[in-house]
């Protein structure tokens, strides 16, 4: 029972760590100790130690030896390199997805447009960039594309670390609008099998 209890408060952990890094709470660079953090959530330091390293895992937390974990920092490079496999990942994920697709799916991810344009009225477009899983276009893409492997890479493998430099970088002026077109075409491209298009 308490094994059941600390892995229900470790989840709790990271998904409570997970929103703060992504949407900008915790900021790159930030050192997350241990011992504040139990203090804060009036636990042991066990499941905080279980939910930094999942957070490690997700590539949101870096950890050194005998310096602790802090919340991941890229360097410009670094950054570019992010840039340059998620466009490559999400182009792939498109051109699958136009060919393996089903209608179903299709029809869900106009739904799921549908509600970014409306998100984007209400407010300014922010909210649009903070959705994840199911309620994310290109998560749902990937997942749909019939590729298990490419799938794990786009929707697990880096899928939170771009989502915190998405978030950080989402605020342009004219961002949203211009990302919700582009979006628009993918699903008119996948929605016409058009592989080539979809991937540009």
């Amino acid at each position: 029972m308490e094994s059941s209890t600390s892995s229900t408060l470790t989840e709790q952990l990271v998904e409570y760590l997970q929103q703060a890094i992504v949407e900008g709470d915790r900021v790159p660079g930030e050192k997350l100790r241990e011992s504040e953090l139990a203090h804060h959530f009036g636990t042991s330091r066990g499941p905080i130690r279980d939910a930094l390293r999942r957070l490690e895992s997700q590539r949101l937390v870096t950890t050194t030896p005998n310096a602790g974990a802090r919340v991941t920092s890229l360097s410009e490079q670094q950054l570019i390199e992010l840039y340059e496999v998620r466009e490559a990942l999400e182009g792939m994920t498109c051109r699958l997805a136009a060919k393996h697709m089903t209608a179903a799916r299709v029809e869900s991810l106009a739904r799921l447009l549908e509600q970014h344009k409306q998100a984007i009225e209400r407010a300014a477009g922010r909210e649009y960039f903070r959705q994840q899983g199911d309620l994310d276009f290109h998560f749902q893409i990937a997942a749909g594309c019939g590729n298990k492997l490419l799938a794990k890479a786009v929707c697990i493998d880096h899928y939170q670390l771009m989502r915190m430099y998405r978030n950080k970088f989402s605020a342009h002026k004219g961002r949203p609008h211009r990302a919700l077109i582009e979006h628009q075409r993918i699903l008119s491209a996948i929605a016409e099998r058009d592989g080539e298009l979809a991937e540009i």
